[in-house]
């Protein structure tokens, strides 16, 4: 039987914990180490206070910074074996530039051949649907009402049960079956959060007794705004807060956010907040667009991943900032952990303070990424408008284009998330089965054997790296398909097509650049 607390973790004798200011353990993470002490670092000449040990032929940090700053140059280079660490625990030496070089080439050939094709063969396949089933309303109303007593259960878990993360099943429900599993769940297979969501119950037995008329109306004016504040309070909570995942504290947040949502149902209506305030409902929704399940009226029926975005309407200037924080968010969890990063701020990764002493970096790091992916989201449409040279507005354009967003979001959710969804799964297995540590076993699983090796040694740094790489390099293929299909409604001409994709191509293979290389690059 592994230990209970952080099992996962490859041993290492470093921590960052130990220095951590508020008593309850933060979010388990597992720590980036090597096997020598003196592993280097891509800081200014090596790790503050230790000596700096070199990689081959002594260019570890400046091809890590070279990797940074000019991207495209290095794929010209050959390319050495740099130190990858793809299960966050394990150091192994991967060609992760043939990765890169690879990645980039597959994305910028997809827009060439795109370019090439007869503008009505992916039409066709995008059209296409197969239909499957009658889709029925009758079980949505007890589903939610289940999904509300489940969180009710949790929440009260949250209070009364162990202190410890990893054996509390509200964080591991809410962080790991929820955000991590349910997302991808979404994203791949359609809109299961509508069955799921615990304030449709709820609302409809409030209704009911109350009336269905909302005394307000949210103006117009709004548009998606309160829900982007809450995301970015929620992307804040998860990435900068120093205790996410002590479970009181969690527990007062969540029973919070789920009190206060249900009150503006109540006073706004239930579709009005759902589709612009409650940001797991609108995040949700727009992720569900890419998803293989369609439904239209009563039926439901498949269609090729991503062909439901090509019929999505243009986005407001809050919808559009709202996608690109669900991407830039993610992008800069993985960034916030690399010894780039850290080094920027004078930080020691081999000796990290805790979150409490990073949170004005953190909190800078968070919206300086939004502004930075979205100045160079609008940048590239801008200039994609302009070569096409037809007068399309660059805000319609932006706000039909930023659908393209979603699929790159998708696949970094999925490679961000997939070793805290292998491990920390079968965590939350065990801890539904005795929520309140009373020694229950509702399940059959309270004293599940968690196979934390699936994530450690060379082989599965191996298949993860494999899996993590092929996953952003087909979020942005995928993304390069869907932006050339909604293309083709701002544009009657192919030609013109082609040119307005050509700056939006390029950021994404510099993002898919940047992807690959948060992967491999050195993190805590």
């Amino acid at each position: 039987m592994l230990p209970q607390r952080a099992s996962h973790l490859h041993p290492c004798p470093l921590s960052t914990r130990g220095r951590e200011t508020l008593s309850p353990p933060f979010r388990s993470r597992s720590v980036n180490c090597a096997a020598a002490p003196k592993f280097p670092s891509p800081l200014r000449g090596g790790v503050r206070g230790r000596g700096a040990t070199p990689y081959a032929n002594g260019l570890g940090g400046r091809l890590l910074r070279f990797l940074i700053s000019a991207t495209a140059s290095l794929l010209l280079l050959p390319s050495p074996a740099f130190a990858h660490a793809s299960d966050r625990g394990h150091v192994l030496l991967l060609p992760t530039g043939y990765y890169l070089l690879g990645g980039s080439v597959a994305v910028a050939v997809s827009f060439l051949v795109l370019a090439l094709l007869p503008a009505s063969l992916p039409a066709r396949l995008w059209r296409r649907r197969l239909p499957i089933a009658a889709s029925r309303e009758r079980p949505r109303l007890a589903l939610s009402l289940l999904s509300f007593a489940v969180f009710a259960a949790l929440i009260t878990a949250g209070f009364a049960g162990s202190r410890d993360p990893l054996s509390n099943p509200l964080p591991l429900t809410l962080w790991t079956l929820l955000w991590a599993g349910l997302v991808l769940v979404q994203g791949l297979a359609g809109d299961v959060w509508r069955w799921l969501n615990p304030w449709y119950g709820p609302w409809r037995l409030a209704v009911s007794v109350f009336g269905p008329r909302a005394p307000w109306r949210l103006p117009s004016w709004l548009g998606c705004w309160p829900a982007f504040a809450l995301f970015f309070a929620f992307a804040w909570f998860e990435l900068v807060d120093p205790a996410p995942d002590d479970p009181a504290r969690l527990a007062a947040a969540a029973g919070l956010y789920w009190l206060l949502s249900f009150v503006a149902m109540l006073a706004f209506g239930y579709r009005p907040w759902c589709r612009r305030g409650e940001f797991l409902t609108l995040f949700f929704a727009m992720v569900a667009r890419f998803g293989v399940v369609e439904r239209r009226g009563d039926r439901l029926g498949l269609c090729l991943p991503g062909a439901k975005l090509l019929g999505a309407a243009p986005l407001p200037a809050s919808g559009t900032a709202f996608i690109l924080l669900a991407l830039s968010s993610v992008s800069f969890d993985g960034l916030s952990k690399t010894f780039s990063w850290l080094g920027r701020f004078g930080v020691n990764p081999l000796e990290f303070p805790g979150r409490t002493a990073l949170m004005g970096i953190g909190t800078f790091g968070l919206a300086a990424t939004f502004v930075l992916l979205a100045g160079a989201f609008l940048l590239a449409v801008w200039l994609g408008q302009r070569m096409a040279g037809d007068g399309v507005p660059p805000g319609r354009a932006a706000g039909l284009l930023v659908w393209s967003i979603v699929p790159i979001a998708l696949a970094y959710h999925g490679a961000h998330y997939l070793t805290a969804m292998l491990v920390d799964g079968q965590y939350a297995l065990a801890a539904l089965s005795d929520p309140f540590s009373l020694g229950w076993n509702i399940f059959g699983t309270a004293r599940l054997d968690v196979a934390a090796g699936i994530v450690a040694g060379a082989d599965a740094a191996w298949w993860l790296w494999n899996a993590q790489a092929g996953a952003i390099v087909a979020g942005h293929l995928l993304a390069v398909l869907v932006a050339h299909g909604l293309a083709f409604r701002l544009h009657a001409d192919a030609g013109r097509v082609v040119l307005s994709q050509v700056p939006l191509t390029g950021l994404m293979v510099a993002y898919t650049v940047f992807g690959l290389w948060l992967l491999s690059t050195p993190a805590v």
